[in-house]
């Protein structure tokens, strides 16, 4: 299959890297060191701004033509030139080769691998899709920018890289992987080149200036909130998650744990505080409760409180046997059900009608015909892309499968957005 292909390969970079004791803690200069460059056919490459959340926000997909024996992309018209990827339509395993988060590229400028220093991120910047280089901390580098999209849209749309940046891909000990490099052989200018025209006055000022010229403040780049979001497919919507307060991490190690399952109390606690941050929203969440909720979850149970407001509006409910199962992991359908009801209420608390109004195309998932949550899934789909195919790729939605601690941030962030547009 291709996705287990894609894995293959990354587990086998990452296999390779972690055979070299310390490497994550290595400056730029020693990964330099132990990874190479090979050049290649730059017109086998093609990145991407792949879009997430319904084409509210893109991320970077980097395709690869490995073999001719079919097309694994096509492009059409311009400012911005639309990609159609058609890999996501067949097995690509031998034929196309694709990079969808820092396991798959990373940056190289004058020899040095800079994959642990900084991220790649397609912003939105005056009227166009912008790829960046971010450093992960204020003491990694300056910000670059390293192509762009030129325009916008909510498709997938080809970012054509800046002057002096181009594919490679990374090697070691003479053998060449498959992770990718957007390189560049000396660093890029991080001030404008072209200096300002400055116009000297007709008549010299007679007495200095009181009040000296101001410098407008630069943004610094934006710190990971945990050390182990960094490339993840969903490291923007946890950022986003942890900025407005109702999400954290695992204080013991301060990390996200992205890829950990989510119980069905965890779940309760994340959309509660969730619609709490929603504008002139106060839900005044108890922190106590008189009573068992359900009869598996104590009064006395951190997530009583929660679960008994979550039963209270409609935003959950039980088993038929008068259960909650507070520590079971919520698979995805259930995910896409509780944020459909959770929906419906931060509706009503904002004065509106519940009823959902979708404002995307309807996802064409293949694998939940006949499945009980059928329709709320395809539903949500259309509603912000709040239901998208798992990992973002293919068609398959695998309703069934333990929703994971990152797609569920995401998805409670889409349905937020959703909300408050």
């Amino acid at each position: 299959m291709a996705i287990k292909s894609l894995l293959h390969r990354i587990s086998t970079v990452t296999a390779i890297a972690g055979t070299m004791a310390g490497t994550l803690l290595m400056s730029a200069p020693a990964l330099a060191s132990i990874f190479g460059q090979q050049e290649v056919d730059q017109s086998r490459f093609v990145a991407i701004a792949s879009p997430i959340g319904g084409g509210s926000s893109h991320q970077l997909l980097i395709v690869e033509q490995v073999s001719t024996t079919r097309r694994c992309w096509n492009e059409q018209g311009s400012n911005p030139t639309i990609i159609d990827p058609l890999l996501l339509t067949f097995d690509f395993t031998g034929i196309c080769g694709r990079s969808t988060d820092s396991n798959g590229y990373s940056i190289r400028i004058a020899g040095e691998d800079l994959g642990v220093q900084y991220s790649l991120r397609v912003v939105r910047r005056g009227g166009d899709m912008v790829l960046v280089g971010v450093p992960f901390s204020r003491t990694a580098g300056p910000e670059y920018e390293i192509g762009r999209a030129n325009g916008v849209t909510t498709n997938f749309a080809k970012l054509t890289l800046d002057p002096g940046w181009r594919f490679a891909k990374r090697t070691y000990e003479g053998r060449t992987l498959g992770h990718v490099y957007i390189t560049r052989d000396t660093a890029p200018p991080t001030t404008p080149t072209t200096p300002p025209v400055v116009t000297p006055p007709t008549t010299p000022p007679t007495t200095p200036p009181t009040t000296p010229p101001t410098t407008p403040p630069t943004t610094p780049p934006t710190t990971p909130a945990f050390r182990d979001i960094a490339g993840d497919i969903y490291a923007a919507d946890i950022q986003l998650a942890v900025e407005r307060g109702f999400i954290s991490g695992f204080l013991e190690d301060n990390t996200f744990r992205p890829r950990n399952t989510l119980t069905r109390e965890q779940l309760v606690s994340i959309v509660v505080e969730a619609l709490d941050t929603l504008p002139d929203v106060n839900l005044a969440l108890p922190t106590q409760v008189g009573s068992n909720p359900y009869r598996d979850v104590g009064a006395s149970r951190w997530s009583a409180p929660k679960i008994q407001f979550a039963r209270d509006n409609n935003i959950i409910s039980g088993y038929q046997d008068g259960s909650f199962r507070p520590g079971q992991p919520v698979t995805r359908a259930e995910l896409m059900a509780v944020l459909r009801r959770a929906a419906e209420y931060g509706r009503s608390l904002q004065g509106e009608t519940p009823t959902l109004v979708g404002n995307t195309a309807a996802a064409n998932f293949t694998d939940i015909s006949g499945h009980w949550g059928a329709s709320l899934i395809t539903q949500m789909s259309t509603y912000c892309g709040v239901a998208s195919p798992l990992n973002e790729t293919g068609q398959r939605f695998s309703p069934d499968q333990a929703a994971l601690r990152n797609y569920a941030t995401a998805a409670t962030v889409r349905m937020l957005r959703c909300l408050e547009d």
